[in-house]
């Protein structure tokens, strides 16, 4: 997720105000230690305009 996230150059600030939660929240989901829901996971990928596959899946 970080580096689609850094390819639409944004910070992890930003996308969190984009999608509603806050910085850690993104902090933690990038390093692995939160689950999102499916309904955050959907909100991070139109966001980052990307797909649920591309983004979370290997």
């Amino acid at each position: 997720m970080r580096l689609a996230r850094v390819a639409c150059d944004l910070s992890q600030e930003q996308l969190a105000e984009k999608i509603g939660v806050t910085r850690q929240t993104i902090s933690l989901i990038e390093s692995g230690k939160y689950n999102p829901t499916i309904r955050l996971c959907i909100l991070i990928c139109k966001a980052l305009n990307t797909t649920l596959d591309q983004l979370f899946w290997e």
